[in-house]
């Protein structure tokens, strides 16, 4: 009795040995369409690990903000924020920093087209609006302490400076951080690693712009009995 000879022309796919085409090569219209064949792009790598980073970021605010909410009414006899804060002070504060966001909005597609002029000029006004907005708020501390209004004044004092300045850090690290890259554009033009500097930093302009919508929200408004 002679042994069977397997067909040639039979489909592997439906082999009983593989019943769930787990062994089955790629057909070359899948293979061009897989996107698993090599790691992701660079730039998606960066942006995902800077997300990351923003998160962190967020949970660290987030901390401030509870620890705001909890001594809010702590004043030990000192003055509330009814009692402090200037709404058109903080509402100037709030639509410059909203513009700065839109500015470098407007660098990012910029940047985008390699147009490295309108890329400057976008960068710059959004610098400039970030500055006028951390002389306001330092000229708005200052006021404050020379009241006696300081953070050792009061729980709620200790903690909406804290709340408040640490998002004032920030706005000055960005400021340094866009210097930085006005210069690097400047001189070397748009590289990839620079482009990718680009995004990451208007992800973190956006972010803080994002904190400051709730600092104005529970801090300001609420604080002022709106």
């Amino acid at each position: 009795m002679s042994a069977a000879v397997p067909r040639p022309n039979a489909d592997p796919r439906h082999t009983p040995n593989d019943p769930h085409k787990l062994g089955r090569h790629k057909q070359p219209d899948e293979a061009a369409d897989s996107s698993n064949d090599g790691p992701e792009p660079r730039r998606i790598v960066v942006a995902y690990g800077f997300w990351i980073f923003l998160l962190s970021d967020i949970v660290m605010f987030s901390a401030f903000f509870a620890a705001y909410a909890v001594l809010a009414q702590q004043t030990a006899g000192g003055p509330s924020g009814r009692d402090l804060f200037d709404l058109r002070n903080v509402g100037i504060e709030t639509a410059l920093l909203l513009a700065s966001s839109f500015t470098a909005g407007l660098s990012s597609v910029a940047a985008h087209k390699r147009h490295a002029l309108w890329t400057q000029a976008a960068l710059l006004a959004t610098g400039l609006l970030g500055l006028a907005f951390v002389l306001l708020e330092l000229r708005e501390f200052a006021d404050m302490i020379a009241h006696g209004a300081g953070p050792q004044r009061s729980a709620f004092l200790s903690s909406f400076f804290a709340l408040v300045g640490c998002h004032g850090l920030h706005v000055c690290v960005g400021l340094l951080w866009l210097g930085t890259m006005m210069a690097q554009v400047w001189r070397k033009g748009f590289q990839p690693a620079i482009e990718r500097r680009l995004l990451c930093f208007n992800l973190f302009w956006h972010a803080l712009d994002i904190v400051w919508v709730g600092v104005f929200t529970i801090v300001y408004l609420l604080g002022a009995g709106l």
